[in-house]
């Protein structure tokens, strides 16, 4: 039996004739026909590099790609195609078109051909090289000339085969990609807790001090330089000028011994606080008397060097009220001269000790 609408014949002007192809023969290719593209298949001619990528990747030659085919122009009676085509690893499209007058293609739009050098005439990129005619001949009847090609020939096979042992030594690397990434990860396991805890250490270190910048990695050099670096607190070095002017000259060992401790003298708390105080306004007379008689003693540790001890600054002419700092140490020294007894109303102060107003 015959099928539904099967067989029969419609004349060309019928006015419900039944249609069952409405596509282009070309199916989905043609979907652009009437803009005038076509989707082709595309070989790439030579490498290319894809700007769209980043870092920038490297498209090998023959690598195939559905392209839009569509004619831009005439050279001459030559039509000039363009064939775009998109990058399925960053998305990007690229614009290759031909050029009739060099008989090559030239990139366009978003891509770059690769730069394998400077080219002789004649040849192509990634082509072998062969003898012309004029070269054989030129081998077959000058011996030199055969020679020299032969030399020429032994050293670019040297070359290749070094390349060729390159390539298989960093292979070998990864003969068994198992093993490499176990010892990859084996490592990076025991990395891994020291990375934490150095990134919680900087990570601290940016909240204590509000620190809106990222740590850097200390190095070698770093520690070096911090090492030469000497810290001190506010007036250390001007504290230590003052007692070393304020010290003498010769310390002797009387003005050098220490007060023992309660314990071993067996000393009540009185006689030991009179014993300090002795000592103490002993190291005091001793250094001002260097401060006045040393010459090398600049003028600001002079001044600083000195204690206001209640002493007024009288100008004395008598020879009798004049008296040697050495008596002065010796009378302090007798037993008899603690700081328990009251002191005199008008204490005299050594003519080595007096300031005078002028001189």
């Amino acid at each position: 039996m015959q099928g539904f609408n099967m067989g029969r014949y419609y004349p060309p002007d019928a006015e419900n004739a039944p249609r069952f192809n409405t596509s282009h023969p070309l199916g989905h290719r043609a979907k652009k026909i009437n803009q005038g593209i076509l989707t082709v298949r595309f070989e790439l001619p030579f490498a290319v590099w894809c700007d769209h990528c980043n870092p920038p990747a490297i498209v090998g030659q023959g690598v195939r790609f559905n392209a839009e085919k569509k004619k831009v122009g005439n050279y001459y009676s030559t039509p000039i195609w363009s064939f775009r085509m998109k990058h399925s690893a960053c998305g990007g499209w690229w614009e290759i078109r031909t050029d009739p007058k060099n008989a090559e293609y030239v990139v366009v739009e978003g891509a770059r051909r690769r730069d394998y050098g400077e080219q002789k005439a004649g040849e192509e990129e990634g082509e072998l090289k062969f003898l012309t005619e004029e070269e054989r001949e030129r081998r077959r009847v000058d011996a030199f000339a055969n020679l020299e090609g032969k030399m020429d020939e032994k050293g670019l096979e040297k070359k290749n085969m070094e390349r060729v042992e390159e390539l298989y030594e960093k292979a070998e690397v990864w003969r068994d990609p198992y093993d490499v990434n176990a010892r990859l990860r084996r490592d990076f396991r025991a990395q891994r807790k020291v990375l934490r805890r150095e990134e919680r250490y900087k990570e601290g270190v940016q909240e204590k001090f509000g620190l809106g910048i990222d740590i850097a990695d200390a190095t070698d050099a770093d520690r070096v330089r911090a090492s030469l670096v000497e810290f001190a607190a506010a007036g250390t070095s001007d504290r230590k000028v003052e007692e070393a002017s304020r010290k003498p000259l010769f310390v002797s060992q009387e003005t050098s011994t220490t007060v023992e401790t309660p314990a071993r003298l067996k000393k009540l708390k009185s006689e030991i606080l009179a014993e300090k105080s002795r000592q103490s306004l002993q190291r005091t007379l001793v250094g001002n008397t260097r401060a006045s008689i040393d010459p090398f003693l600049t003028t600001d540790a002079k001044t600083s060097s000195k204690q206001n001890l209640g002493i007024l600054k009288r100008k004395r002419d008598g020879p009798s009220l004049q008296k040697p700092p050495a008596a002065i140490l010796q009378t302090l020294d007798t037993p008899d001269a603690t700081a328990a007894e009251p002191p005199p109303k008008k204490p005299v102060r050594p003519a080595l000790l007096v300031d005078y107003d002028s001189d």
